[in-house]
C-alpha cells in the first residue's frame, strides 16, 4: 500500500506485517544488508519502544531516514522524541534528528528510490529512474530526516 494523495499513511496488509517481523527479527540480529538497521523508537504517548526495519540512505558522509509509507506512527514518534536509535545485532546507537527542507527532499527521494527500487517502488507514484523533478508535486508525502549521532548534535 502506498501513502494516499494527501500524505496519510494506510497501514500494512497483514502479509507485510508479517513480512516485516521476520525481517525486523533478521535484521535485529545482526544480518541482512548493510544497510538495512531496526528503527527503535519510544512512543509518544505509551512510552514503549516500538522497532520497524529501515533502509537508511548514505549520502556524502550523511545519513538520511525516509519513510516511503508517508506519515508513520514512527514518524510521529520521531517527531515527537526528537531521536531514534538504530539496532544491528548488540549495537545500538542514538541519533538526534533533523527533518530535511522540503526543497532538498526531490533529490534524495530520487536517490532512495532509485537505491531501493525492489522494496519501495510500490509506495511511489513515478518510476524509479525518474528525474528529481518529476518527485517535487509529491515529496511533501514522505517524511525524510538527517540522522546525527546524538553525542554530536
Amino acid at each position: 500500500m502506498a501513502a494516499s494523495p494527501g500524505g496519510e499513511f494506510q497501514k500494512p496488509s497483514t502479509v507485510e506485517r508479517i513480512f516485516n517481523r521476520i525481517f525486523g527479527w533478521i535484521v535485529g540480529a545482526g544480518l541482512g544488508l548493510y544497510n538495512s538497521y531496526l528503527l527503535e523508537v519510544t512512543g509518544r504517548k505509551t512510552g514503549r519502544v516500538y522497532a520497524t526495519p529501515v533502509h537508511l540512505l548514505a549520502i556524502d558522509n550523511r545519513t538520511f531516514l525516509v519513510c516511503p509509507r508517508g506519515r508513520a506512527q514512527w514518524v510521529l514518534n520521531a517527531e515527537a522524541r526528537g531521536q531514534v536509535w538504530l539496532r544491528k545485532g548488540h549495537a545500538r546507537t542514538r541519533y538526534a534528528i533533523r527533518a530535511v527542507a522540503e526543497a532538498d527532499k526531490p533529490e534524495l527521494l530520487r536517490v532512495y528510490l532509485d537505491r531501493f527500487k525492489l522494496t519501495v517502488q510500490r509506495y511511489f507514484p513515478v518510476p524509479a529512474g525518474s528525474p528529481a523533478s518529476a518527485l517535487v508535486p509529491i515529496a511533501d508525502r514522505y517524511p525524510v530526516f538527517e540522522l546525527l549521532l546524538a553525542d554530536a548534535a
